[in-house]
């Protein structure tokens, strides 16, 4: 893409509301962690303020930033990155109200990003934005399509089995509360790589296996 293309007018706008998709995507995700953790008693975000929907709060220099403008001039088909995330005291909800507590921390930024792909699917396809064409119409359609892949795409994501995503801690609380331990000291072993490991599979036809569960879930909200 020349470089005059690429802050046209018609980009620039794509691009903003790719964005904001993005933050909806990534800052809800964090601050529904909070949120659940909040309701087991556990106030650590809520005193440091990470509960609020203030996006300067749950900026991540590389994650909400860096990396999003080298994909944008890289022209990517699509943003990517992570909010800083919410500060948790796990030790004190699974000591007062066991491991399940934990899973359900570790999966409600995952639950939220589902849910809320599931709820705009419907919206799109119900015909209550029917009544809304031309312009505004296209780029409210581009906007809640951008919410669906990026929410799926999060969502899924962390739902990989790899330390430090949601995935692998509910995973490794599933094990102990079941009485198994042989995986979570694997993934206590594997979990300084773990953000490695994650960036080969990214870079490596490994890619298209673990992504290829988030595609027929796109394919199935977005048609």
């Amino acid at each position: 893409m020349e470089f005059y293309e690429l802050f046209s007018a018609q980009n620039i706008l794509k691009t903003l509301i790719m964005v904001l998709a993005f933050l909806i995507a990534v800052i809800g995700h964090e601050i529904m962690h909070g949120y659940v953790a909040f309701r087991y008693g556990d106030d650590t975000a809520k005193n440091l303020g990470r509960l609020s929907i203030n996006p300067l709060k749950h900026i991540d220099l590389v994650g909400s930033i860096i990396v999003p403008l080298v994909l944008f001039f890289a022209n990517a088909p699509f943003l990517f990155g992570w909010a800083k995330p919410v500060p948790i005291n796990m030790e004190y909800i699974i000591e007062k109200w066991g491991y399940g507590a934990g899973i359900v921390v570790s999966l409600a930024g995952i639950a939220y990003n589902l849910i809320l792909a599931l709820i705009i699917s419907g919206l799109l396809f119900s015909g209550v934005f029917g009544g809304i064409s031309g312009e505004v119409g296209q780029i409210l359609v581009l906007f809640l399509v951008q919410l669906i892949v990026y929410n799926v795409v999060l969502g899924m994501f962390n739902l990989w089995p790899i330390p430090p995503l949601d995935g692998g801690r509910a995973l490794g609380f599933a094990c102990i509360a079941l009485g198994s331990y042989r995986i979570p000291k694997m993934m206590y072993q594997i979990s300084p790589y773990g953000m490695i490991i994650v960036l080969i599979i990214l870079a490596t036809p490994l890619s298209q296996v673990f992504f290829y569960p988030t595609q027929l879930l796109l394919q199935f909200l977005l048609t």
